[in-house]
């Protein structure tokens, strides 16, 4: 039985390890889908921002058409992007684009005949452009690129107005961080020029679990390699809410099954125990009953030899034999009967004035002392000391008081007894230098069955008596408590009203 039990143990302990093992994997799992949600959106937050922020840069003014313009009088500064697409057949398709950015300088108002200083619309500025057509001969400025690399003709075409925006207003840390951080993205931010063309946006999710971050490669300038790199460190308790019903669940789950397996060990426990505790008590009580049934039967054989009776003395022992061994089975069957009571009060107390000194003298005067044991009973107790209580129950808790110090000891044993009157309640001590008790088994020395360690394998017993007394006190609405220093000796202080 006990094998199977410590293979239950290990079975349940592995069962939950193993439970809480793949609880971890899938909560591991749902963080990491969690988490690439989390860059997923916040990418496209950053994407946003760097969106936005060009949208501004090209509604600002062209700062590099300040120094062109102080070459003519009243001239404007004209861009005009262009791209041309050229395809060679043979084996294979090839598609060469070039994208093309001239700058012209001339004076609109001259082409409509409109005043110097005079605010021109869009639709003006158009005409002006469609007249000039004509004179635009040499552009004062010209960009060309090989923008064969080039997804179709409109990544091509907003490449070269990424370059028209660039020259305009160039891409600048302190602009896109303020974007960033006004929707609440704090970043790392670097301006990268490459040595290639870059026209595909980079993102590289987080690396490490426990201190994430996503990292962007943007390109802002295509045609001219440069790139914004984006690095936002991520917060995992900002991933953590998104997975809270997950959370509770997994928790719930583990802490039910958790919860449902050490239950069905603690029954397996206490069964077992019980299985132990019945055939100690079976076991115990065959052993107790057999002492005063032998002497009975001793007893009775003796009563049947003709030539004994005739002897008034030993006749008059025989009886006295025989009704102390009544006297025990009538005390043992009383025991167990009280022991089986729910609770103090159905137990029937003959409340009189007893002696506390007198009590513990006819105590120690029937004590049967083991051959080899030296065993000093010391009665300190007041002749004066009385108390309101059942006198034979009174008389038990003693004698297994008494016969526990005698037992659960060495070679020799003291056992003293006082007892001082306080505030009408009557303080009755009993120690002794016996083994003492461990204070692992201090605090469940009351309880019914309950043996310790250090004396379960060495006297037998059904762990009944100290329960027993316990329960009498409380019968007499008073309390016992314990103390006792291992290897050097117990005490009990029982309180009782007087």
């Amino acid at each position: 039985m006990e094998k199977r039990i410590k293979t239950l143990y290990i079975v349940t302990i592995i069962a939950i390890i193993a439970f809480l093992g793949m609880q971890m994997y899938w909560l591991y799992g749902r963080y990491e889908f969690s988490l690439k949600e989390y860059d997923r959106n916040l990418s496209e937050r950053i994407t946003a921002c760097v969106d936005d922020y060009n949208a501004i840069r090209a509604k600002r003014p062209d700062k590099s058409a300040d120094s062109l313009k102080q070459k003519g009088n009243n001239a404007e500064v004209f861009s005009v992007p262009t791209f041309s697409l050229k395809q060679e057949y043979g084996d294979t398709v090839k598609t060469t684009r070039t994208s093309k950015i001239y700058t012209y300088l001339f004076s609109a108002h001259e082409l409509l005949g409109l005043e110097p200083g005079t605010p021109l619309s869009e639709g003006q500025k158009q005409r002006a452009m469609d007249l000039a057509q004509v004179q635009m001969a040499t552009p004062v400025d010209s960009m060309v690129f090989d923008a064969s690399g080039a997804r179709d003709e409109s990544q091509a075409w907003l490449a070269t107005s990424n370059v028209q925006i660039e020259r305009k207003c160039p891409f600048a840390v302190e602009g896109i961080d303020s974007i960033l951080h006004k929707s609440g993205i704090k970043a790392r931010i670097r301006l990268i020029e490459a040595d290639s063309m870059v026209w595909n946006t980079t993102v590289t999710d987080h690396i490490s679990v426990f201190s994430p971050a996503l990292t962007m490669t943007i390109p802002y300038s295509e045609l001219q390699g440069k790139t914004v790199c984006i690095t936002s460190q991520i917060n995992p308790f900002d991933v953590l809410p998104e997975m809270w019903q997950a959370l509770i669940i997994t928790l719930l789950a583990s802490c039910m099954l958790i919860v449902c397996l050490v239950l069905q060990f603690s029954t397996v426990l206490k069964l077992s125990r019980l299985d132990r505790m019945r055939n100690s008590f079976v076991t115990t009580m065959i052993h107790e009953l057999k002492r005063p049934i032998s002497t009975l039967k001793m007893c009775v054989s003796g009563l049947e030899n003709p030539r004994m009776m005739e002897d008034r003395d030993v006749k008059k022992e025989l009886l006295s034999e025989t009704r102390n061994a009544l006297d025990n089975l009538s005390a043992y069957f009383s025991k167990l009967r009280d022991i089986t009571f729910n609770n103090v009060e159905q137990i029937p107390l003959n409340i009189q004035c007893v002696n506390l000194h007198e009590l513990f003298e006819t105590v120690a005067s029937a004590t049967v002392l083991p051959p080899g044991k030296t065993v000093r009973i010391s009665n300190n107790i007041d002749k004066s000391v009385e108390v309101s209580a059942d006198r034979s129950h009174l008389y038990n808790i003693l004698n297994n008081l008494v016969e526990n110090a005698v037992k659960y000891s060495g070679d020799s044993v003291e056992i003293k007894a006082d007892a001082i009157e306080n505030n009408g309640n009557v303080e009755l001590h009993i120690s002794d230098t016996g083994n003492g008790i461990s204070s692992g088994d201090l605090k469940h020395i009351f309880q019914r069955f309950y043996r310790g360690k250090a004396s379960a394998g060495e006297q037998p017993g059904m762990g009944l008596g100290l329960a027993y007394v316990k329960l009498l006190v409380d019968a007499h609405g008073g309390s016992i408590s314990a103390g006792s220093d291992e290897g050097k000796g117990t005490s009990f202080t029982i309180r009782l009203p007087q």
